[in-house]
């Protein structure tokens, strides 16, 4: 069992971390000591992360939970160490969320975080995104530090139903990749496109998305806040 301990880094925002995981809180101490043990030592996180990890990883994901309406289907693309599907799994028991991961030690590492925190919300797939998009037609579609919009767009989209939204952590090149991309999203039917900056007054900076809405149909849901009482809960994969 992994707990919380100095060596995973201390949480600098104590109450940002406590609003945001709520009741949730000691499954997110967990993965978070998990991702300083285990996922180091399997090259899925860098050393030097590891005394970040609350304010530049796990906060940083959580916050996108804002941005996603309630009772969705999330597929997270290239999920990696799970960030963000891991953490939004965490923070938001309501979700479905399936972790899409080609590589087999990161799908092996996936599964074991799965089953450490119980998350019975979640489904652990090993394939690409262009090789599973008739599978899918959901509410949602994230990914954190994947691809270039413009490639991934074309991996997400086709996962999205009419009206669904790919939410794409970016950086400080959000709205030059938004540009870029903008003959891509147009070809591939996107409905809209904008800017979202979420966590506000729980992280700094506040983490930017890329919104982009498929299709001609509505936007499914409402945005809310992350709730701040969640229970964790697990699902294996098949």
């Amino acid at each position: 069992m992994y707990e919380a301990a100095p060596s995973c880094g201390t949480i600098r925002l104590v109450g940002s971390a406590r609003e945001v995981f709520g009741d949730a809180l000691p499954v997110a101490e967990r993965y978070a000591a998990f991702l300083a043990d285990a996922g180091v030592e399997r090259g899925l996180i860098g050393p030097r992360e590891v005394d970040r990890l609350w304010e530049r990883h796990l906060i940083n994901c959580a916050v996108v939970s804002e941005a996603v309406p309630p009772n969705a289907h999330v597929v997270d693309i290239g999920s990696g160490a799970g960030l963000p599907g891991i953490v939004l799994a965490i923070v938001r028991p309501d979700l479905r969320i399936t972790l899409l991961e080609p590589l087999l030690r990161r799908t092996t590492f996936l599964d074991e975080c799965v089953q450490m925190l119980e998350l019975k919300n979640v489904e652990v797939r090993r394939a690409r995104a262009e090789e599973v998009a008739k599978e899918f037609s959901v509410e949602v579609a994230t990914a954190r530090a994947v691809a270039p919009l413009e490639r991934l767009a074309k991996w997400a989209l086709p996962l999205l139903r009419p009206g669904g939204e790919l939410l794409a952590l970016k950086g400080e090149r959000a709205k030059a990749e938004l540009d870029e991309a903008a003959p891509v999203l147009k070809r591939l039917g996107a409905r809209s496109t904008e800017l979202l900056q979420v966590g506000r007054g729980m992280v700094d900076p506040p983490t930017t998305l890329v919104r982009v809405v498929a299709g001609r149909g509505e936007v499914v849901g409402r945005r809310q806040r992350a709730p701040r009482r969640a229970k964790g809960s697990r699902k294996r994969s098949s």
